[in-house]
């Protein structure tokens, strides 16, 4: 035996050889019938028998059953403290959430049932080979949960408890194809603000400031030390986790006044009873996830996207959601259309004008005091069907003269000496302090399908006196995250540059983040003056001028993947008209107009070293030509069944076709050759 073999098979556990062979079993007897007996299913009778197993008194089995679903991910001990730790904050904390939620339906009588699927963190995978697992991870992770939720037939309702950038939207999307069931979302909340210190979008930027010489090395290790104040929830910016956990609500699936709640604090437990609660009071009035889910719930989370200036990663997720539930898919003429008619209400982290964390915006009223605003404005539906089993025009009602509404206001003025209205603004407010809408959807002969900007979080100090911003420049173009980074830290980039980082559209990386670069630029004193074009997405926490999700992306045959340095790009971007556009023209001689452009890049060829990265897993792959055939990014990324069935079948069939032909083609040769030729005598 090698001492290596002794090490790891060695025996401090006198108990090791204390073994049972047999047990009594638990004590009772199930709650059976002769009819369920003759007429239930086996695996129903069974389930009863595997539930006392599990320690369930039998006495208490014939309560109604609740699945209650998490992201819930590493393990704590009761004090808290880790054991394992899970890949980020926003799910280290949710299982106190599914404790809270079940204590609710075993006290009704009920039988609570839970799963975990957990969650990467989009943060600790920015800059590797882990991003190029991140959005497919949802589509795979909202399967998961759908499987598990009708694994166990004999559910009642599901109670989805989730957070974070691709968690919580992965869980949206499996309930909202539970058309026939009630269903609940329950926000992991948001982690709190370090006292002094960096917010959590920030501090992913020290390895750029030090290398700028901007931060030193002591500051860099104290302040990433202490950017996570609090041990659980998401992001304490309006990333995509945050705005995910805002949409949610707007769409009518949480109770009131549950995104962004601060993980751990006992209002943040509540809601998991209320959420409990609500779902049970489902149950009983028998309203499903279909009476939820309807065209006027995706209208009113489109429109509060746009009050709240929210991630542009919800471009990619509601329409998924409206894809689950088998609604029409917003287009980006819809998205245009509501951004023109909704002004941004909301001074949040990155958006600014001042940047209040997420927990502000709880405490100011979240998105029951932004709607408020929004129904004065008539751009509401106020018919929606929320969970709490009332329309949303009740639900406001209740809001506006509510004892919660007006203590939690007061708690940000006493605690922070924050007057709420200027975190949650009036309609007049926000135009007299600069708001902007949202999202500009630029087009050109570098997009043809269109690209997204979050166009309000454009700095300022580089906007016209129009509100027009305008960069005409050089591209400095880049195939890979890695070597875009490496430029800007050595310092390959200046002011004035256009960054244009291509193949890493869904078909190159998975679609990555590219938040390690719009960081950098952020806080850098040059990087307001520099743009960012890519078939890339970016982090929900992004601003500047960056321009993502181009389409036709490079690997897919778009003219941005035929771009070289030095050629001359013209950006255009109309912060009030919500207009914009990307022009390439030319590559440094006489300027070109941009059809003769488009033109001059039909005939290039693409990029030399264009292609998907060598590591670009087979999941990822199979996950990327499955989106693009069901309408790619501007429909949501999603899995068309019947789309890619077609596809399949009609590939099928041209197969076959081309192998029939094939084999006839090779077994009459001389026939075929025979029948235009003259008659030559034969040899024998």
């Amino acid at each position: 035996m090698t001492e290596q073999l002794k090490s790891i098979m060695a025996n401090k556990n006198n108990d090791l050889f204390t073994i049972r062979t047999h047990a009594q079993g638990p004590k009772g007897s199930l709650p059976l019938t002769k009819e369920m007996l003759l007429h239930a299913p086996s695996g129903e009778l069974f389930g009863l028998t595997q539930n006392v197993g599990m320690g369930w008194k039998p006495s208490r089995l014939k309560g109604k059953q609740y699945l209650l679903l998490s992201t819930q991910g590493g393990i704590r001990k009761e004090d808290g403290s880790p054991v394992a730790l899970g890949y980020h904050t926003g799910h280290w904390e949710v299982g106190l959430l599914t404790q809270a939620a079940a204590e609710v339906i075993t006290e009704s009588g009920g039988v609570p049932f839970a799963g975990y699927v957990s969650d990467p963190c989009d943060g600790r995978s920015q800059g590797t080979e882990g991003m190029f697992d991140s959005l497919p991870y949802r589509n795979d992770a909202a399967i998961v949960f759908r499987r598990l939720i009708r694994s166990l037939p004999t559910r009642k309702g599901v109670l989805g408890v989730a957070t974070c950038d691709k968690g919580l939207p992965a869980m949206m999307i499996a309930l909202a194809g539970m058309h026939e069931l009630p269903c609940v979302i329950v926000p992991g909340g948001v982690t709190l603000p370090p006292t002094e210190g960096e917010d959590a979008g920030k501090i992913q930027t020290i390895g750029a400031r030090y290398a700028n010489g901007e931060i030193s090395l002591e500051d860099a290790a104290d302040l990433g030390c202490r950017a996570c104040a609090t041990p659980g929830g998401g992001c304490q910016f309006l990333g995509t986790a945050a705005t995910s956990q805002v949409i949610a609500e707007a769409m009518g699936m949480t109770v009131p006044h549950a995104a962004l709640a601060p993980s751990g604090q006992p209002v943040w437990e509540e809601m998991a009873r209320q959420s409990a609660r609500a779902m049970m009071t489902l149950e009983e009035k028998g309203i499903r996830m279909k009476d939820i889910l309807t065209e006027a719930s995706i209208h009113n989370a489109m429109v509060v996207h746009a009050a709240f200036g929210g991630s542009t990663n919800l471009l990619l997720h509601i329409p998924a959601f409206a894809h689950s539930a088998g609604l029409p898919v917003p287009t980006v003429r819809d998205w245009i259309r509501i951004n023109k008619d909704v002004p941004r209400l909301v001074s949040v982290l990155p958006n600014g004008p001042e940047y209040h964390p997420t927990v502000r915006v709880f405490l100011a009223g979240g998105v029951p005091e932004v709607m408020l605003h929004l129904r004065r404005l008539g751009v509401l539906k106020e018919s929606a069907l929320t969970v709490s089993g009332e329309t949303l025009g009740t639900v406001l009602d209740w809001w506006e003269t509510s004892e919660r509404r007006g203590r939690m206001r007061s708690l940000l003025m006493e605690m922070d000496g924050i007057d709420p209205d200027n975190v949650i603004m009036s309609p007049e407010r926000a135009k007299e302090r600069g708001l902007t809408s949202t999202v500009t959807f630029p087009t050109g002969n570098l997009a043809p399908e269109g690209s997204v900007i979050k166009s309000t979080a454009i700095d300022p100090t580089t906007i016209g006196e129009d509100g027009v911003y305008r960069h005409r420049g050089n591209a400095k173009v880049f195939t890979s995250e890695k070597t875009a980074i490496s430029a800007i830290k050595k310092g390959g980039i200046q002011a004035g540059d256009i960054m244009v980082l291509i193949g890493r559209g869904p078909l190159g990386t998975g679609m990555e983040e590219t938040y390690q670069l719009t960081s950098a630029l952020k806080h850098l004193p040059f990087g307001k003056y520099v743009s960012l074009i890519t078939d890339a997405r970016f982090s929900g926490v992004s601003t500047g001028a960056c321009i993502g999700h181009v389409g036709p992306e490079a690997l897919a045959g778009g003219p941005i993947g035929k771009l070289r340095d030095g050629d001359i790009i013209d950006i255009v971007v109309d912060r009030n008209r919500l207009e914009g556009s990307i022009h390439f023209l030319g590559d440094g001689g006489e300027l070109l107009h941009p059809e003769e452009g488009a033109r001059v890049l039909a005939a290039r060829d693409p990029h030399p070293e264009l292609a998907a990265d060598e590591n670009l897993p087979a999941d990822t792959r199979l996950w990327a030509a499955l989106q693009s055939v069901s309408g790619g990014t501007w429909a949501g990324s999603v899995y068309d069944v019947d789309r890619i069935l077609a596809v399949l079948e009609a590939g099928t069939k041209a197969t076959t076709t081309a192998s029939i032909a094939s084999t006839s083609q090779m077994s009459e040769p001389s026939t075929i050759v025979q029948a235009d030729r003259p008659s030559t005598p034969s040899r024998a």
